[in-house]
C-alpha cells in the first residue's frame, strides 16, 4: 500500500463562527443554527472537537456536502462539524484496488486524483458508484446514508466499503470492518450519522473500462424484458427517465431508457463528448416547470442523439448541479420564487411496478403533484446493513417534485409525500427514510419494522446521545414510548 501522508492539507481547527446558520442545498428546508461550526482537518480534531463538545454538554452533528434534505446532517444549538477540509486521499493499495480516503472528500477530487496517480497505466483502477444526480457528496456521506449509484446488479453502497475508521463519543478511534467492530460496520452504514464521526474510508475499487451508450425510448410495460436481455448481455449500468407530463396518457409509461455495455479497450473515444452544459441543464430545468410536454421532448432528442457513444466507466456517473439553481429559476421567472424542489424515492417489487404507476397516476392527478423529473433504477437487496432500505431487489422509483415554501405549500407536500409512500407499501415496497420528515408514524413501522431496535442500538453505543440532528429529534419525539424501557439518556442542548 502506498502511502500518502504528504497530500495532507494541515491540523487545526478552524475558527468558530458565532450564530452561524446552515440549510441544505436541495430543498432549502431545513435551516438551523448551531452553537458552534468547526471545518476539522484531521482525525485528531475530530477527536479533540468531540471531547470538547462533551466537556460543554452539547450534542455534535455532522455535514459533508450539504445535499442530504431530512435534517439528518444539523442540530440546532450543537457543536457542528463541517468535514469539508478532511478531503484528502491518504493510501492507495494498486494491487488489492482499495483507496482510503478522509471521509470529506468529494468524488471529484477523488477521480481526479486517481486519473493522475494513474496517468499511462494501462490497467487503472475506478470507483464502482456514486450518487447520481449531483458530483459534490461526500464519500462519508453516502456511507451514513447507504446511497446508491444507478448499477444493474450492484447493492447499495455498504458492498463497496472494505472498512473505515470511526470516532466514537468518547472520542476513541476505532477500526470498522466486517471483522473488526463488525456490528458497528451494520449501524454506522446507514446510520445516518447517530454512532460517530466517520473519519476515514476504505473504498473497493474496479478495473476502469469503456462503456458504450445506448438509449431508446421505451414503454414502462417493456422494460422487464428489455432490461433481463440487457444484464444478459453484460450491460453494467443503466435507468428509466420517465416522462412527467401528468396531462399526457404517456405519464410515468414512456421514457428514456439509457445503458451502458462494456466495449473493448482500443475503442476509440469521441474526438468531443457530447454533453449538456450548465446553461443547457438550467434551462431544461427551467422548461420542466414551465412546460413538461416539450422539456421531454427536448431531454430525449438529446439523449438519443448521443446513444452510441463512449464514456469511461467512472466519469459516465458524473452529473451536473447548479447549486444555485433557485436563484436561477427565480430570476427566469418571478413566480417560481418561494418553492423548491424536493425528494423521494420508493421501493417497489419488481414485479409490482406497473401496478404500483397506475395507483401513483390517479393520486398525482387528483392531488395535483408537481412532478419537475423522475427515474427509475434498480436495487440490489442489502443483507448486511442493520436498518436496510432496500429489502429485496426492488425498482428505485424517484421523484423530484415541486415544493411551495407556504405553511399551506408544506402542508400539502407532506400529504402528497405520504401517499406516495403508501402506494409502495401497499404493494409490500419501501421508501427512503431521509429525504425529508413527512413519514406518518405507521409508514415508518411498516417499511423499517426494526427503527425502534436501531434507535435502542443508538443509545447503547451513545448514552449521552452525543451525535445528534433534527431529523434525529424528530423520530426520538415520535417513539418516545418504544424508547420508555430504555434507561433515559442525558439531555444535551
Amino acid at each position: 500500500m502506498i502511502l500518502l501522508a504528504g497530500l495532507s492539507s494541515g491540523a487545526g481547527f478552524a475558527a468558530e463562527k458565532e450564530a452561524f446558520r446552515l440549510n441544505d442545498v436541495h430543498s432549502r428546508l431545513n435551516p438551523a443554527a448551531p452553537a458552534e461550526f468547526h471545518e476539522p482537518q484531521s482525525t485528531e480534531d475530530l477527536a479533540a472537537l468531540i471531547i470538547k463538545a462533551k466537556e460543554k454538554g452539547l450534542a455534535v452533528s455532522i455535514s459533508g456536502g450539504r445535499h442530504a434534505m431530512g435534517g439528518q446532517q444539523f442540530a440546532d444549538g450543537s457543536l457542528h462539524l463541517s468535514m469539508a477540509r478532511m478531503n484528502d486521499v491518504l493510501a492507495f493499495d494498486r494491487e488489492r484496488g482499495i483507496v482510503r480516503v478522509e471521509a470529506g472528500i468529494e468524488w471529484p477530487r477523488l477521480l481526479e486524483f486517481l486519473l493522475r496517480e494513474q496517468e499511462g497505466d494501462p490497467k487503472p483502477w475506478a470507483i464502482i458508484q456514486k450518487q447520481t444526480g449531483a458530483d459534490r457528496l461526500s464519500v462519508g456521506g453516502a456511507l451514513s446514508s447507504n446511497a446508491h449509484g444507478r448499477g444493474l446488479k450492484f447493492k447499495p453502497m455498504i458492498q463497496d466499503v472494505e472498512s473505515f475508521t470511526l470516532v466514537n463519543a468518547e472520542g476513541e478511534v476505532l477500526n470498522v470492518s466486517r471483522t473488526e467492530n463488525e456490528e458497528l460496520f451494520g449501524l454506522v452504514i446507514g446510520g445516518y450519522g447517530l454512532f460517530g464521526v466517520i473519519a476515514s474510508v476504505d473504498l473497493r475499487l474496479m478495473p476502469r473500462f469503456k462503456v458504450q451508450r445506448v438509449v431508446e425510448l421505451a414503454a414502462v410495460e417493456d422494460l422487464p424484458a428489455k432490461v433481463a436481455e440487457r444484464i444478459r448481455d453484460g450491460f453494467v449500468y443503466g435507468d428509466f427517465q420517465y416522462k412527467t407530463d401528468v396531462a399526457s396518457p404517456e405519464f410515468m409509461k414512456k421514457g428514456v431508457f439509457a445503458c451502458y455495455k462494456p466495449v473493448p479497450d482500443e475503442t476509440p473515444m469521441p474526438a468531443k463528448e457530447r454533453r449538456m452544459s450548465m446553461d443547457q441543464w438550467n434551462n431544461f430545468l427551467l422548461l420542466a416547470h414551465q412546460d413538461k410536454e416539450k422539456a421531454f421532448e427536448i431531454y430525449s432528442h438529446y439523449y438519443l442523439s448521443t446513444s452510441g457513444q463512449v464514456y469511461w466507466s467512472d466519469l459516465q456517473q458524473m452529473s451536473p448541479y447548479n447549486e444555485e439553481y433557485l436563484d436561477f429559476l427565480a430570476k427566469a421567472d418571478p413566480s417560481l420564487a418561494g418553492g423548491s424542489l424536493m425528494l423521494t424515492e420508493l421501493y417497489v417489487p419488481r414485479e409490482k411496478i406497473l401496478e404500483f404507476i397506475e395507483a401513483v397516476t390517479a393520486d398525482v392527478k387528483k392531488n395535483d403533484l408537481n412532478v419537475i423529473y423522475g427515474v427509475m433504477r434498480l436495487v440490489e437487496q442489502d443483507d448486511e446493513s442493520f436498518l436496510p432500505w432496500a429489502k429485496q431487489n426492488y425498482v428505485a422509483v424517484i421523484f423530484n417534485l415541486r415544493v411551495d415554501h407556504t405553511a399551506e405549500g408544506l402542508k400539502k407536500s407532506a400529504l402528497d409525500f405520504q401517499r406516495l409512500i403508501d402506494r409502495a407499501l401497499e404493494l409490500g415496497g419501501s421508501y427512503y427514510l431521509t429525504y425529508h420528515k413527512w413519514a406518518r408514524k405507521d409508514q415508518v413501522l411498516k417499511a423499517y419494522p426494526e427503527f425502534p431496535a436501531f434507535l435502542k442500538q443508538k443509545l447503547a453505543y451513545d448514552p449521552e446521545e452525543r451525535f445528534q440532528s433534527n431529523w434525529y429529534r424528530h423520530y426520538t419525539e415520535m417513539f418516545a414510548a418504544e424508547m420508555e424501557p430504555v434507561e433515559a439518556a442525558v439531555q444535551l442542548q
